[in-house]
């Protein structure tokens, strides 16, 4: 064979295996296509466009400007120094980058709130919940909620926005303080408000009540005001709804990566989470003397929705992780049978998380799925002003 033969064979060769290797990594592509289009019409759906609200609080113009005030008011708390936006601000996707948060009798803004001198009040225990989306809380695989009986907070005390957004106010160390007792509070805050001349033309427009001033009407204010706080057009939900090239082709293996490892047996439907305590053994909290014992004292606690995780940080009920990474390393090693808390078991663990099997090289394609569900654009209006003419948010500057 001549030089020139020879070369020729190589070329034809090269051709040949470059074009085979191409024809395998299309139908590689396609198979997966294929397999992430079947996933998605089982355990996940998109969120529905619209909000459904409790038949005794049907959302109002009126109602939801009022609820905002209310929310960057700290007329609401006992000595007037924390609002709800506090905690749960627009510029920290109404979460806080924080642990554990500091309610009352502190000053500052996210990481840098520190508690005033001399101070009585406790770090609150748990991990502030971003409010986007809890209009949704308790959709289920169907798309099916009723807003009167949505679960709230990590422990699932409290059904419904509007049973929510009293709890903080009537909470030691988060709203109440130390200066009024905690069947007292609430009528104190009434009563402040019916003394400002503005909120009570305020509660006229939005109520059709004599005395509209109440402790009932401030709560449904406030959850007609964060039932408008959603975000239901990520690329997540377009990809779902049957955009394929709404998310890349490493996310759509992220996603099927993340229900083969099981952890969609617990974050499934519209909101990644099926609402349901299960016990983890998270490891504490070292800011914390003592181990939160959650839900009946068996250290379970509520599956929280992963969408908008971009805003979230720190994760778990005591914001023990800093990082998307530092939880599914937690996973990864309580599936690898590592016992990571003082005081559970492994035995006591939830069987679904025992059954996981999660590996570290699936760890950095999940977290690219997880970046699918975060959205920038949802509302962020601060007032500029509140009626009670305090500090808009709190003693946050």
């Amino acid at each position: 064979m001549t030089l020139k033969t020879y070369l020729s064979f190589l070329m034809v060769l090269g051709i040949f295996i470059l074009a085979s290797r191409c024809a395998g990594e299309d139908k590689g592509g396609k198979e997966m296509r294929q397999q992430a289009k079947s996933e998605k019409l089982t355990i996940h759906s998109a969120l529905p466009q619209q909000v459904k609200s409790p038949q005794n609080n049907p959302i109002t113009t009126e109602k939801v400007e009022l609820g905002r005030l209310l929310f960057y008011d700290p007329i609401l708390s006992g000595d007037k120094d924390i609002a709800c936006a506090s905690c749960h601000h627009p510029e920290n996707g109404y979460a806080e980058y924080r642990d554990l948060s500091i309610g009352t009798n502190g000053k500052g803004f996210g990481v840098k709130r520190t508690f005033n001198e001399p101070n009585v009040i406790p770090l609150m225990k748990r991990n502030a919940n971003t409010i986007l989306n809890t209009a949704f809380n308790g959709i289920d695989t169907r798309n099916r909620y009723e807003p009167a009986d949505a679960p709230m907070f990590w422990d699932l005390r409290i059904n419904s926005l509007e049973k929510q957004a009293l709890e903080p106010v009537l909470t030691f160390e988060e709203m109440r303080g130390p200066n009024y007792e905690k069947e007292e509070i609430l009528d104190v805050v009434t009563q402040r408000l019916a003394d400002i001349p503005e909120y009570v033309e305020l509660f006229e427009g939005a109520f059709e009540e004599t005395d509209p001033i109440t402790s009932d009407n401030i709560a449904k204010a406030i959850a007609a005001f964060e039932r408008t706080l959603i975000t239901t057009d990520t690329r997540f939900d377009r990809y779902m709804k049957g955009e394929d090239d709404a998310i890349s082709i490493s996310e759509r293996e992220g996603f099927l990566l993340f229900n083969k490892a099981g952890c969609g047996k617990c974050h499934n439907g519209p909101m990644l989470s099926d609402y349901k305590s299960h016990v983890i053994g998270v490891p504490k909290n070292k800011k914390l003397t003592t181990f939160d014992k959650g839900i009946d004292d068996e250290f379970a606690f509520r599956t929280p929705s992963l969408r908008n995780l971009r805003f979230t940080a720190p994760y778990m009920h005591n914001g023990r992780f800093n990082s998307l990474k530092e939880v599914l390393e937690f996973y990864e090693d309580v599936a690898g049978g590592k016992n990571m808390h003082e005081e559970v078991l492994k035995e006591d663990l939830d069987p679904l998380i025992r059954e996981l099997n999660l590996s570290v090289k699936e760890i950095l394609p999940i977290i690219s799925f997880l970046n699918t569900l975060n959205e920038t654009d949802f509302d962020k209006e601060i007032p500029e002003r509140v009626p009670s003419g305090l500090e808009v948010g709190g003693n946050i500057q």
